[in-house]
Order: structure tokens, then C-alpha cells, then sequence
């Protein structure tokens, strides 16, 4: 039964949007800072010869490279100056949401409330600059050595020079995205770090398409007029089972003590929400981060040391395996979605503050005692529908992968990519809408003192 905000919501027309002039000021914020991170990925990295790039990029296409290229929105094939785009940050952000899980001392700052929170945001700079600086130290030496190898100089001048400069400069690409996507936080509309990577997927999309049609229309792989009916129609019943899914809650009724009203002794009911997939996109975008470094770095690192040692062809292996869509690969993500579904449902629910805050206000579940049995409760709950939630995302994540490598489509259309962009454009208009309801009830307000004088 839709609540009374969904029903007003409804109500709300898009003409209003160009009555709320801090909303509109918040979304063209919100656009100039997408198009600012848009021209970036096409500034190439000083020293990179455009012309052999590209060339280079085509023999050397395919694999993992693909998927970390579709979340920089195609900054990574053009080597830009955000070639790394926020993933070190997303991965600098995983070791310190665990590390505050496993170190008391980080768990006391994380406790200190906003100067706690603004001490560990600071960590996770030091670390995003520290794995961009690694990331991008490989990316250099890769670009001398498979360009070397398939006889093609995309480095005009390689040696240490171009090696620190391309360090300097993709360190500080990143460190401007991560700056932009927090200003689009508090000034904008929507999560930052999720918009910019949502509008690198976006941008890729044209080029996804065309690709597609033009496979059909060819017969590159298997895919024929049948399958690409067949992908069209996947698409959209994923799509349709995303926006389903996301919104489903387990919703667990809270009675609060009888209080004498107008109507005489009346026991408050409502109700406390918890979604099927608490922990949104965060397990899949952290799966994929923590398997792109290791992945990113042994590929590029891989012709450099092929046939010379153990380390070489440990790394020649490792690529071997973990190849995009291979079955180790699969296993690995799926493990790594589900480790994070309910590691990070952990970190945002805490069963324990949850029913003391219930107790404290005089609140309990009926038929289960408050305190510690109905911080039991919850626990026993939100494990089952994290199940639930873990699964759906596998799902979602793994079987785009899998026809992929079954139907041999030659370019990456994955269920990660999908997730996110649905979730982030179901989260940015929800925000919209908040802003929109905000306006509204603002000026029946103001007309309630108009006509009224003052508000009694």
C-alpha cells in the first residue's frame, strides 16, 4: 500500500521543477560537474602519442582491460588523465570500512561521530593516493612493454621521466574526481562517486549498442537475429526485476505503548523497513574493484616479465585463470558479492543500536521482549533476506557475464554496469522528488501565513 508521501508524490508534475530554484541550481551543478569529468577522460596523459594508442588499444582489446574501461566511460582505452577514474578510491574505501571492522582504535574513531568520520575520510585519501600511485606506476611500465612487444611506440619518449609524470597525473585525475564527486554530494543532487561512475557507463552505451547491431547484422560471434531479440529482451526483464527488487522490503511492525488521545487509550503502530538488498550496489562495485587491481596490474605487468622467471609465468597464469568471464573468474566475483552483501549490511544495520534506540523509546515488537531478544530478532531477519539479497545480485551480476562468454559477443555488456545505472537513477530521482515534496510543502506554508497570520 503505497504511503502517504508515494501518493503525494505522484501528484508532482514536472512543471513544478521550474518553480524550485535551489533544485534547479543543484542539477545544473550536477550536470556542469558530469561534463567537466566527461571532457577529462578525452585529455590524454603527457607523453602518450593519441594515433599508436589507438592502434595499440585494438590489438590489445578484450579481457579485464574491457571491464575497467566501461567504469572509466572509455578513459582507460584513450589513456586520459582519469584513466583510473574513482576505482582506487572505492578500494581505498573497502580497506577502511574493514579495518574499522577489524581494529578497536579505528572502530573508537569511527564512534567520535563527525570528527571521527572526517578522520577516516582523510585515510582514505592517503590510501587512494598511495593505489593510484602503485596502479599507475604498472599502467606506465605496461604501456612501454606491450607497445614494444606489438611493435607499436605509443610512449613518444618512455624511461623515468614519462613514468613519473604519468604517476603525477593520473594520481592527481583521480584525486580531482574524488574531489568532484564529493562537491556533486553536497552541492549537487545524488550520491557523487556512484553519478560519475554511472555516467561513465552511460557514455559507453552509444557505442555498445552499435556494436551490437553491427554483430547481428554481420554475424560476428553467435549472435543472429534471434539472439539479439533474445539479449533485448533479457535486458529488459533484468531491468524490470531490478527495479522490483529494489524496492522490496521486509517491513516489521513496531507497537509503542497505549497514550491517551482525543478518541481516548490508543496503542501507536508503524513500521520498520528493511529492503531485500540493504547494502544497494556497494557489494558488486567492491568485488569488482578489489579483482581489477590485482587483474590490472599483472596484465600489464605480464609482457614485461613473461619467460624470465617463476614470477613471470606465476603472472602469466594468473592471467591465464582469471581471465574475464572464466570460471575461476565467476567464482571469485560471485564469492566477493556475497562476502560484501552481508559485510556490508553489517556495517549500515546494527541490530544492537537498533533495539535499544526501540527500548529507549518505549518501543518492542509484539510477541518478542525488548533488549537483547529483539536485537535477536533482528539479526535473525535481516540474515535471511541478506540470502535473499546476496542472491539477487549474484544473479544479476553473473548472467550477463555468462552469455557474454556463451554467445562470444565481442565487447563487454555486463550485469554490474546495469545494477548500477538502475539503482543510481532510481536513488537520483528519489532525491527529486524529496526536493520537489520540500517545495511544495514549503509553500503551503507560506500560504497557511498568508491567510492564517500565523501557524497555530
Amino acid at each position: 500500500m503505497a504511503s502517504a508521501a508515494d501518493r503525494l508524490s505522484l501528484g508532482l508534475s514536472p512543471g513544478k521543477l521550474a518553480q524550485a530554484t535551489d533544485l534547479k541550481k543543484r542539477l545544473w551543478f550536477t550536470i556542469g560537474a558530469l561534463i567537466v569529468f566527461r571532457a577529462l577522460s578525452y585529455v590524454p596523459l603527457p607523453g602518450i602519442d593519441p594515433t599508436a594508442l589507438g592502434l595499440l588499444s585494438d590489438k590489445t582489446a578484450g579481457g579485464v582491460l574491457d571491464f575497467f574501461n566501461t567504469f572509466s566511460g572509455g578513459s582507460l582505452k584513450r589513456m586520459s588523465l582519469i584513466a583510473l577514474g574513482v576505482m582506487p578510491y572505492i578500494t581505498a574505501s573497502i580497506v577502511v570500512q574493514l579495518a574499522t571492522s577489524l581494529s578497536p582504535q579505528l572502530a573508537a574513531i569511527k564512534k567520535e561521530g563527525e570528527s571521527g568520520r572526517k578522520k577516516l575520510n582523510q585515510y582514505t585519501r592517503y590510501g587512494t593516493v598511495l593505489l593510484t600511485a602503485i596502479q599507475g606506476y604498472f599502467i606506465a611500465r605496461g604501456l612501454e612493454t606491450i607497445g614494444a612487444n606489438n611493435g607499436i611506440q605509443a610512449v613518444v619518449e618512455p624511461g623515468m621521466l614519462f613514468r613519473v609524470a604519468a604517476v603525477v597525473s593520473l594520481v592527481g585525475g583521480t584525486m580531482f574526481l574524488m574531489w568532484i564527486g564529493e562537491q556533486i554530494t553536497s552541492r549537487g543532487i545524488g550520491n557523487g562517486v556512484s553519478l560519475i561512475i554511472m555516467a561513465g557507463i552511460v557514455a559507453n552505451l552509444p557505442t555498445t549498442l552499435v556494436n551490437l547491431l553491427e554483430g547481428a547484422r554481420s554475424g560476428q560471434g553467435n549472435i543472429g537475429g534471434g539472439q539479439l531479440i533474445g539479449i533485448i529482451a533479457a535486458v529488459a526483464a533484468l531491468i524490470l526485476f531490478i527495479c522490483f527488487m529494489e524496492r522490496a522490503q521486509r517491513r516489521i511492525l513496531i507497537q509503542y505503548p497505549k497514550r491517551q488521545t482525543q478518541r481516548g487509550m490508543q496503542a501507536e503502530r508503524s513500521h520498520l523497513p528493511l529492503k531485500i538488498n540493504t547494502a544497494g550496489v556497494i557489494p558488486p562495485i567492491f568485488a569488482s574493484s578489489l579483482l581489477l587491481m590485482p587483474l590490472t596490474i599483472s596484465q600489464f605487468a605480464g609482457s614485461h616479465v613473461a619467460g624470465e622467471s617463476r614470477w613471470g609465468d606465476f603472472i602469466l597464469t594468473l592471467n591465464q585463470y582469471l581471465q574475464h568471464g572464466s570460471p575461476v573468474y565467476m567464482g571469485l566475483y560471485a564469492a566477493g558479492i556475497i562476502f560484501f552483501s552481508f559485510f556490508y549490511t553489517a556495517v549500515v544495520f546494527n541490530p544492537e543500536e537498533t533495539a535499544d534506540n526501540l527500548k529507549r523509546y518505549g518501543g518492542f515488537i509484539p510477541g518478542i521482549r525488548p533488549g537483547k531478544n529483539t536485537e535477536t530478532y533482528f539479526d535473525y531477519v535481516l540474515t535471511r533476506i541478506t540470502v535473499i539479497g546476496a542472491a539477487y545480485l549474484t544473479v544479476i551480476c553473473l548472467l550477463p557475464e555468462y552469455l557474454v562468454t556463451a554467445l562470444s559477443i565481442p565487447f563487454y555488456l555486463g550485469g554490474t554496469s546495469l545494477l548500477i545505472v538502475v539503482n543510481v537513477t532510481m536513488d537520483t530521482v528519489t532525491q527529486i522528488q524529496s526536493h520537489l515534496l520540500a517545495h511544495q510543502y514549503g509553500d503551503l506554508i507560506k500560504k497557511s501565513k498568508l491567510k492564517g497570520g500565523r501557524l497555530r
